[in-house]
Order: structure tokens, then C-alpha cells, then sequence
């Protein structure tokens, strides 16, 4: 193998080992019952105050991924989750707050290794939020409506809405309809 070659493969292992490791960081300590920041305002709809729980209850109902992504605000690895190529009809439902947030109807394959839906079951169902958690890259997150982090909405969907609500599996619970 030449240099050049060699130099390469390296080149390539470790961006993407720093891809991997920028996915799998784990935020600084924010307050996580609905991880509220004044410069991140609410774009449309309203937490549930009667859902919200403590830091200690979160702990002990989610598994440790579900916490970090729900509660922290993590990502789990793309092409990782088991509902990217579920394909049954059914709801997906906020694992935190266990209400529909999605319908398999707006369901499509995004390519992007996460579930992706082109709209909510309903419009009050999710809190979108402004994310400038990452300096010049501004982003819509999608929350359920007890503060947990389910992923973001992008304005690359296919019609009829043009968005792709890009959603954590471990967020999601599905439960498949009765009848297939």
C-alpha cells in the first residue's frame, strides 16, 4: 500500500470516528424537566405542567438511552433505531409523555437513518422550539409535551407540508393497529 493510500484510509477513519463521537456527545448539565433557555423561545404549542416529573422520577421510568436522548437531548446513531423501517400501520406515541405524536400515514423513508414523518398526528400534539445549540446552525427541535427532546423538524419533506420531522426511535413508542 502507498503512503498516499494509507494516509487516506486514515484520514477517512478518524473524521469518522469524530462524526460518531460529535452523535453520541452527551450535553453540558441543563435543567431537564422542560430544559428551558430564554434565548430558545417557543414556536408553537404548550407543555403539559400536569406531566412534568423530576430529574430522579425520568431516571427511574426511561431507560438510560431514552433519558439521554429524551431528557439531554441526545441522538442515537443514525441507521441504529428500530423504528426507521417499521412499516405497519399504527401511532407512534412520546415514550416520555405515552401521547400519539405521530400516525404511520405520514410516515416516509427520509434516508436519513431516522424515523421521519411529514406531519404530526395533530398540530397541538408536539412543542417545537428554536435550537441554537449548535453556533451558526439554527434548528426547529420537536418536543413532547412533557419537555421531552424527540428530534427536529427540517424544511426538506416531501409535500404535502415540505417538512421532516427527524425523530429519535427511542423517543417513540408504536403500537401497531388492531386490524393489518
Amino acid at each position: 500500500m502507498t503512503r498516499t493510500k494509507a494516509a487516506i484510509i486514515l484520514g477517512v477513519f478518524i473524521l469518522g470516528m469524530v462524526v460518531i463521537l460529535f452523535i453520541n456527545r452527551k450535553p453540558q448539565a441543563i435543567n431537564t424537566q422542560v430544559r428551558a433557555n430564554p434565548q430558545e423561545k417557543i414556536i408553537s404549542g404548550k407543555f403539559d405542567k400536569s406531566k412534568m416529573k423530576s430529574d430522579a422520577e425520568w431516571k427511574k421510568i426511561l431507560t438510560p438511552d431514552q433519558y439521554h436522548i429524551l431528557r439531554e437531548a441526545g441522538t442515537e446513531i443514525p441507521f441504529t433505531g428500530v423504528l426507521d423501517h417499521e412499516a405497519r400501520k399504527g401511532t407512534y406515541y412520546s415514550v416520555g409523555c405515552n401521547e400519539p405524536v405521530f400516525r404511520s400515514e405520514q410516515k416516509y423513508d427520509s434516508g436519513t437513518g431516522w424515523p421521519s414523518f411529514w406531519a404530526p398526528i395533530n398540530p397541538g400534539a408536539l412543542v417545537l422550539r428554536e435550537d441554537n445549540s449548535i453556533p451558526g446552525e439554527p434548528r426547529t427541535e420537536v418536543l413532547d409535551k412533557c419537555g421531552g427532546h424527540l428530534g427536529h423538524v427540517f424544511d426538506d419533506g416531501p409535500a404535502p407540508t415540505g417538512k421532516r420531522y427527524c425523530m429519535n426511535s427511542e423517543a417513540l413508542k408504536f403500537v401497531a393497529d388492531e386490524k393489518q
